[in-house]
């Protein structure tokens, strides 16, 4: 994942109802990256480095489990948006 993927999945996890935002209005490719970001670990080295971005990190992803994110699946998501043509993002 690069960079820019991190900071646009950190952004949808942490908007109230962003990822909820992002499945209504069909952003399978958002979703996707959410979702991958969420199931990956936060670096624990970051909570030296820059404890508040860790803090932020790990309430979102609590956030998007506790409301039912986990139960999403990865891999038809991205199916999803392979057929789905890009559009761009407001």
């Amino acid at each position: 994942m690069t960079r820019h993927q991190e900071i646009s999945a950190h952004h949808l996890l942490t908007q109230p109802y962003g990822v909820a935002r992002a499945l209504k209005e069909r952003r399978w490719a958002d979703v996707a990256l959410a979702v991958e970001f969420a199931t990956e670990e936060i670096p624990t080295d970051l909570a030296i480095t820059d404890p508040a971005l860790y803090r932020s990190l790990r309430d979102a992803v609590t956030t998007f489990h506790l409301r039912g994110g986990g139960a999403l699946n990865l891999e038809k998501l991205r199916q999803l948006a392979a057929l789905t043509p890009e559009t761009t993002s407001a």
